[in-house]
């Protein structure tokens, strides 16, 4: 075994030792955050992955999340769960009886992503640029239209309630571990360096006997199965889905932790994920009313997205590069840096 998958495994060990002090010293709510922490990661980089990796500028991820989150409901919850949930419109019957354990429930959840991925990713890669953009954000809207209608399946704009909620500290952080690492090997493999062609120059890529369309869709459709994975997660951990959920919104925040990491750096997504997330609860006080001596400030709700959205348009013309841009905190740059320090103690 090389000496870098000896550090990866040591690594690994650290975070799950981390993990198990959070779990067992920590109260519910920061457990909670901790967990939202590795939802966000996983759904920035798939976000990252067909945004950065492959330059292609996409906003259908609510919708592919919806998909995810909605096939692992109805795979796990109970029938009697299912029965008290569709007492307007009966449930489909094809779906009543069926109770799935979490696990293969998740697979099928990304699975089923990546199938729409697919579909939809067929006649809308052919597009660039803005166009791409607009036409991902249509079908996601169009996903969650379908949702609200299609009762007998989704239950339509109630939603689904009391599922099942499998998901713990360790099923997420396990799925973050294993995202990191495909991502890892992906990147750092051919199909990846063809991905980074595509996204500096499509022309010279296909000159070089790069299949555009085949990479774009491969990288589309692996993007909407991570997309679903991180959906599955979210409604095992929130136990309830409905369609309010996955508007435009939500692919606006998995998009800000992309751009904040740095569009083509793994390390910058987990880095962005985490600060966006503890962010984000931590300006849950500008929403509240607070009292500064004889001063009364009124909370005002919604304030929290306006200042991500300023923060990213100052990222976006400051900073354009994200906090990472395309680097990576690697053993070979940790190293490389204490040899630095080292010389410059010595000297």
């Amino acid at each position: 075994m090389e000496k870098t998958s000896w550090l990866d495994l040591a690594a690994i060990v650290v975070v799950v030792i981390f993990l198990n002090w959070a779990q067992s010293t920590w109260d519910s709510y920061s457990v909670t955050i901790l967990r939202m922490v590795g939802i966000n990661i996983i759904l920035g980089l798939s976000m990252n992955l067909i945004n950065g990796f492959t330059g292609q500028f996409s906003l259908g991820h609510a919708g592919f999340m919806a998909v995810g989150a909605y096939t692992v409901a109805l795979l796990t919850m109970p029938v009697a769960v299912k029965q008290m949930n569709f007492f307007m419109v009966p449930q489909a019957p094809f779906l009543a009886n069926i109770v799935w354990p979490f696990f293969p429930s998740m697979l099928m959840a990304g699975l089923m992503a990546a199938i729409f991925g697919l579909l939809i990713g067929i006649p809308v890669l052919r597009l660039r640029g803005d166009y791409l953009a607009i036409a991902t954000l249509g079908f996601a809207e169009v996903i969650r239209v379908v949702i609200v209608n299609i009762k007998p399946i989704t239950n339509g704009a109630l939603g689904l309630k009391a599922i099942p909620t499998f998901t713990s500290l360790w099923w997420i952080w396990g799925t973050v571990i294993i995202t990191v690492l495909l991502m890892k090997r992906l990147v750092n493999s051919s199909y990846g360096t063809a991905l980074k062609a595509i996204t500096e120059d499509e022309v010279a890529a296909e000159a070089m006997g790069v299949n555009l369309f085949y990479h774009k869709l491969m990288s589309f459709t692996l993007s909407a199965f991570l997309a679903g994975i991180g959906g599955a997660l979210l409604a095992g951990h929130l136990g309830t889905v409905d369609p309010s959920q996955f508007t435009f919104m939500l692919t606006f925040n998995i998009l800000l932790i992309a751009v904040l990491g740095g569009l083509g750096s793994i390390t910058g997504s987990v880095i962005a994920a985490a600060i966006v997330t503890v962010g984000s609860e931590w300006l849950r006080i500008v929403e509240s009313p607070i009292t500064l001596g004889a001063l009364y400030i009124p909370g005002i709700s919604g304030m929290r997205m306006v200042i991500f959205s300023f923060l990213l348009i100052i990222v976006i013309i400051y900073y354009q590069q994200g906090l990472m841009g395309r680097r990576e905190i690697s053993w070979k740059w940790i190293f490389s840096l204490f040899r630095r320090r080292s010389s410059e103690v010595k000297s």
